[in-house]
């Protein structure tokens, strides 16, 4: 079982402290885990410097990062009280490029962060800060949804099994490990969604019964590779859980979530390991573009970040 150890959160967004604080704490309690609680702040544009001279644009920032401090101490005061090994630190920057060289300066595991809630043009709940993450971040990125401050009811893990990929498979564990003991820790119903689809029956010219045939052979091996995934990670699972569907993972995903009342999805993010800034993948974009819930996205082992300390 994964076990997070030395978690950052992002402060800031709609309901952060009632819930994505509220989250890491629950989370760094029962791991014993280290809490940083990180703001990041706009570096101050150079023509301030010109309308206020009577200090440097160095003190500005200074000052900034001062207030902001005091105001995140007055915030985790009370956690430290409660016995979680908790700091706040203020950077100043770009947020997503400043959490990921925090990430690599101090080897967290795990960054989290609310989303910021359904609004503007495209009705998404994931903002560009948390799709940065999501795709760069060399640690699990969990972004939680602003109306959520009760314990997940239902945990829904999205997976792939594929015998003949390892990388993929080695994502898969991830997924299967973080998501079990998710639901375990919150006491959640757990579901289990993997989608198949059948390739290239207009190429091959085959007649119906044939086709046919083909989805049924097909749709029997991925049941039989998701039963052997499934058997290692949660063998008490009900069929009632298991949602084995034939289509694109980008429409069924977002579909079984909704019909179910996933409040949390694990995933993983779609990328080669060890290719430096490799994006998240078409599916998994459209999936997070869609879904109205907290997700938790895991990378596969050997990924590299492209964002390099300065």
């Amino acid at each position: 079982m994964k076990r997070f150890k030395n978690i950052l959160l992002l402060a800031g967004g709609e309901g952060w402290k009632e819930a994505a604080l509220k989250q890491a704490v629950i989370l760094a309690k029962n791991n014993k885990a280290k809490l940083k609680v990180v703001e990041v702040i706009e570096e101050l544009p150079r023509e301030m410097q010109i309308l206020i001279t009577s200090m440097h644009l160095a003190d500005l920032q200074e000052v900034a990062i001062a207030e902001q401090s005091r105001k995140l101490e007055r915030i985790i005061a009370p956690i430290r009280d409660e016995g979680v090994q908790v700091t706040a630190k203020v950077l100043i920057g770009t947020p997503f490029l400043e959490i990921i060289r925090e990430v690599l300066r101090n080897r967290h595991d795990l960054v989290m962060k609310t989303a910021r809630g359904k609004g503007g043009l495209k009705e998404i709940l994931f903002g560009s800060t948390a799709m940065h993450l999501m795709r760069k971040c060399p640690c699990p990125v969990w972004v939680i949804k602003p109306t959520h401050s009760k314990k997940y009811a239902r945990i829904m893990a999205a997976v792939d099994p594929d015998p003949f990929d390892e990388e993929k498979n080695a994502l898969n564990t991830k997924i299967m490990e973080l998501a079990t003991s998710l639901a375990r820790l919150e006491a959640s119903g757990f579901h289990v969604v993997h989608s198949w689809t059948l390739y290239g029956k207009m190429r091959l010219g085959l007649s119906k019964s044939e086709v046919d045939r083909l989805a049924r052979e097909t749709r029997k091996m991925h049941k039989s590779w998701l039963a052997k995934l499934l058997d290692k990670h949660a063998p008490e699972i009900p069929n009632s859980r298991i949602h084995l569907l034939k289509g694109n993972a980008e429409i069924l995903i977002p579909q079984i979530a909704k019909r179910n009342r996933i409040e949390l999805i694990v995933m993983g993010t779609v990328c080669r390991a060890g290719i430096a800034g490799f994006f998240i993948g078409n599916t998994a974009e459209k999936i997070l573009q869609q879904v109205n819930c907290s997700v938790l996205t895991v990378k596969p082992d050997g990924f590299i970040t492209p964002i390099k300390l300065r």
